[in-house]
């Protein structure tokens, strides 16, 4: 099986949460397989399903100023930015179409920490070394956990077996912006970047989006298939549906083979 992906360029928070919404429905009725979406938001703040308010340090007005917008949203974690010059990946997948590599199937935790490889994976290609630090989820950077520095956050939602939000990885992002809230709720741990960390120049974002493509087909064992637009997407799923045989169809006329057999048994029978 392959996961398609596209990577979608900058888009508004509500226009990729409705794409969300869309693909998980798509997703749920097998018209699509599982879909990763990768893009980047203006700026936006997120509060997970038990986030707490005061982890957003500036006013209303100052983000307003700011042009920052606030979104209460469904996944699980607490307070997060995006913005300009972070790659946000989405993965839709069915859980229950993965199996973990020591057999069984593949549950949240499981997904998530494949997540984190792919993204540990995207650092080591551009020469940054990163891991995890106990009993906290996302990418970090640092030789211990004392001086350990985030550079990928992670929360995801899970309906009846199927996945949105995702990730959200730190390139380019202006980091001045995470001033704005304790990143996850967590107050004694500064944010990074890729930029910040690498010693040599970033291709652009969409090439990094390429390559978190690449890292989540090693990490999931999966062929990695992408997809130009989301009309594209679409269309493949209009024409997925289009291939499957009705249960309510029936034959315009009836063959005539049918016919013979039944003139064969309205003859009548002479002893």
């Amino acid at each position: 099986m392959a996961i398609q992906y596209l990577y979608l360029g900058r888009t508004g928070y509500d226009e990729a949460l409705r794409l969300q919404e869309e693909l998980v429905e798509m997703r749920r009725a097998d018209r699509v397989g599982n879909v990763l979406l990768l893009l980047e938001h203006p700026p936006v703040l997120t509060l997970g399903r038990h986030a707490n308010r005061a982890n957003v340090l500036a006013s209303d007005e100052l983000l307003a100023a700011r042009g920052v917008t606030l979104h209460q949203i469904s996944r699980g974690g607490d307070v997060t930015y995006h913005g300009p010059g972070q790659l946000v990946g989405y993965p839709i997948f069915d859980l229950r179409s993965l199996e973990r590599e020591s057999g069984g199937r593949m549950g949240p935790v499981d997904f998530v920490r494949l997540m984190e490889e792919a993204l540990i994976g995207v650092c080591g290609t551009y020469g940054v070394r990163a891991g995890r630090v106990a009993g906290l989820t996302g990418v970090w950077i640092g030789a211990d956990e004392k001086h350990a520095r985030k550079i990928g956050a992670i929360g995801i939602h899970v309906s009846r077996g199927i996945t949105s939000h995702g990730f959200a990885f730190n390139v380019t992002t202006d980091l001045r912006d995470f001033q704005l809230i304790n990143p996850c709720g967590i107050t004694d741990k500064p944010v990074t970047s890729l930029e910040r960390e690498a010693t040599a120049e970033l291709p652009g974002l969409d090439v990094v989006a390429q390559e978190a493509a690449r890292q989540f087909g090693i990490v999931f064992r999966q062929e990695m298939v992408e997809v130009r637009s989301i009309e594209a997407l679409r269309r493949n799923a209009e024409s997925r549906s289009k291939q499957e045989f009705p249960a309510e169809d029936t034959p315009l006329q009836v063959p005539v083979e049918v016919e013979r057999l039944r003139g064969d048994a309205e003859r009548p029978v002479r002893a």
